[in-house]
C-alpha cells in the first residue's frame, strides 16, 4: 500500500507540497451500487469505487490574486506532485480571476477528518430487493412490465485549506426510478423516489399506484392544445423550481438579465411573487434531505467561487411566505450587488401550502382538470421572464368532477415557474420527491402539488 493513501493523507500531503501563496485541496471518495430491471427480471447490478482530487492553487500577483484549478482521478502518492504543480502553474498563467477574495480561514476541523471514508455496497439493498422481487411476481400477474433502475451513492468529501481548515462530509445519494407498461407499450406510468438508504421505499405501494394509473388509461381520450386547469404532483413541481434556483444568481438580476431583475435598475428582492404563503428554502441539515453545510466548489462559476470554499452554510428562505427573499450569492457577487452572501445549497423545499394529498386535491375538483405525472426535456425559452419549455411524459390524466375519468395526450408546454408562483391557487403536502428531469444532478427535495387554474399546454405531442 502506498505510504500516503488515506484521503486526509493525500490532502495534507498535496498541501505540504504546495509552493503557491493559497491552496485548497478537495479528495471525493466515491463508491455506488446499482440494480437495474427489464420486463419483471433484474438484469444488472454491480458495484463501484472512485477517487477524484481537486486542488485550487491561488497567487498573489501585483494585478491581483489569480487561480488554477486541476482535477484528476484515481489519484495515487505519485501523482499529487505533478498535480499540484499543475494547479500552480495554471494559477501563475492566469489573469487575476474576477471573484478572488481571501480563501475562507479559522480552525473549524470536523471530528472524522481523520477516518476511513464511508462506502455503500449492494448491501443497501438487502430489503429493498426482496421487496422489488415481490412486486415483479404481482405485476406479472397483473399483466404489466416493470422497468427501472436504484442507484445509491455514497460521497466522503474532504476539504483542506492553507488557511487550516479540515472539513469532511459524508453523502448518501440513493434514486429510484420505476416504469410500468402494458404488454403492447401503448400504456406507460412513471414513479420516482429519492432516498438516503432504502429503507424507506416501498416497492408494492409504487406498484400498486403504477397499476392504478394504467388502468387509467385504458379509456383514452382526445385534447387540444390550451390552458386547463392542472394539477402538478411534486416531482413536476420540483424540476420548475429547480430551474428556477439555478437562475436566480444576484449578479444576473441586479445586471438585468433574469425574470429577478427591476425594470430600471436592481433587483425584485421584497417583491410578492405569490398570493400563497409559500417558502422556498434550502437547508443543509433538513431531515431526510441532508447536505454539505459548507461550500464545496471546484470550479467557479455564475454562481460558484473556489475563493469561498469551506463557507459555512445555513438555512436560507428564497422566498418567504410568497415574497422574493435572497437570490444566490457568492461573497465576491454580494460585494458587487449589496446582497448578503447567500451560497447555493444542495436541496430545496417548499413549505407553507396545504394539508392535502395529490389525491385528496384530485377528489376536490369540480368541473374538468388535467393531472400530470411528470415533465421532461425542460429548456429555457426566455431568460427574461424564465420563459421554460418542456413535454408531459408517461401519463396526463383527466379529471372530471374529483375523478379521474381516463389518460389524455401529451402536450408541450410554454410556463414560466415564477409566473406558475404568482397563478397557483392551491398547494398542497410537502412531501419529498424525485425531480424527473433533473434527477442526475440534483435529487433532494421536497414539494407540495400545487393547483394552477390555467397552464399552458401550447401543442399536443405525440407519443407515451
Amino acid at each position: 500500500m502506498s505510504r500516503v493513501s488515506k484521503p486526509y493523507e493525500i490532502v495534507e500531503r498535496a498541501l505540504e507540497l504546495s509552493t503557491a501563496d493559497g491552496c485548497v485541496v478537495i479528495a471525493d471518495e466515491h463508491s455506488s451500487a446499482n440494480l437495474r430491471w427489464a420486463g419483471n427480471a433484474l438484469t444488472t447490478n454491480g458495484v463501484t469505487r472512485g477517487r477524484t482530487l481537486t486542488v485550487v492553487a491561488t497567487v498573489d500577483g501585483a494585478r491581483g490574486t489569480a487561480s488554477g484549478v486541476v482535477s484528476r482521478a484515481a489519484v495515487t502518492a505519485d501523482d499529487l506532485e505533478p498535480l499540484v504543480r499543475a494547479a500552480e502553474a495554471a494559477a501563475r498563467g492566469a489573469s487575476p480571476a474576477e471573484d478572488a477574495q481571501p480563501l475562507v480561514s479559522g480552525v473549524a476541523a470536523s471530528p472524522d477528518f481523520t477516518d476511513a471514508p464511508a462506502e455503500t455496497g449492494s448491501e443497501v439493498f438487502a430489503d429493498f430487493a426482496p421487496a422489488l422481487g415481490d412486486a415483479f411476481a404481482r405485476a406479472r400477474s397483473g399483466g404489466r412490465e416493470l422497468y427501472g433502475f436504484a442507484h445509491h451513492l455514497m460521497s466522503s468529501t474532504y476539504l483542506g485549506t492553507s488557511t487550516g481548515l479540515r472539513l469532511r462530509h459524508d453523502q448518501p445519494t440513493g434514486t429510484l426510478e420505476l416504469n410500468a407498461k402494458s404488454p403492447d407499450r401503448t400504456r406507460s406510468s412513471w414513479a420516482g423516489r429519492s432516498t438516503r438508504d432504502f429503507k424507506d421505499v416501498d416497492p408494492a405501494a409504487l406498484d400498486a399506484e403504477l397499476a392504478r394509473r394504467l388502468a387509467w388509461a385504458e379509456r383514452r381520450i382526445e385534447l387540444p392544445a390550451g390552458r386547463y386547469e392542472t394539477l402538478l404532483p411534486p416531482t413536476a413541481v420540483a424540476d420548475l423550481l429547480i430551474y428556477q434556483l439555478w437562475s436566480s444568481t444576484a449578479r444576473d438580476a441586479a445586471e438585468g438579465r433574469t425574470v429577478f431583475s427591476r425594470p430600471g435598475g436592481g433587483t425584485r428582492i421584497g417583491e410578492q411573487l405569490s398570493g400563497l404563503p409559500l417558502t422556498l428554502r434550502s437547508d443543509p441539515y433538513a431531515p431526510g434531505l441532508e447536505s454539505a453545510p459548507f461550500v464545496i466548489a471546484h470550479a467557479s462559476g455564475d454562481g460558484a467561487s473556489v475563493f469561498d470554499n469551506g463557507l459555512p452554510l445555513a438555512s436560507t428562505d428564497w422566498v418567504r411566505e410568497g415574497r422574493l427573499e435572497r437570490l444566490t450569492a457568492t461573497r465576491h457577487t454580494a460585494e458587487l450587488t449589496g446582497q448578503p452572501v447567500a451560497p447555493a445549497i444542495d436541496n430545496l423545499l417548499l413549505e407553507g401550502g396545504g394539508e392535502r394529498s395529490l389525491d385528496e386535491m384530485v377528489a376536490a375538483t369540480t368541473g374538468r382538470a388535467l393531472l400530470l405525472t411528470c415533465l421532461w426535456y425542460i429548456r429555457e425559452v426566455d431568460p427574461a421572464t424564465l420563459l421554460l419549455t418542456g413535454l408531459t411524459r408517461d401519463g396526463v390524466y383527466l379529471v372530471e368532477d374529483g375523478e379521474v375519468v381516463g389518460e389524455v395526450n401529451n402536450f408541450r408546454f410554454n410556463e414560466s415557474p415564477v409566473d406558475l408562483l404568482s397563478r397557483a391557487s392551491e398547494a398542497g403536502r410537502t412531501e419529498t420527491t424525485l425531480p424527473r428531469e433533473w434527477g442526475d444532478w440534483f435529487t433532494r427535495a421536497a414539494m407540495p402539488a400545487l393547483r394552477i387554474p390555467d397552464f399552458n399546454m401550447s401543442s399536443v405531442s405525440p407519443g407515451v
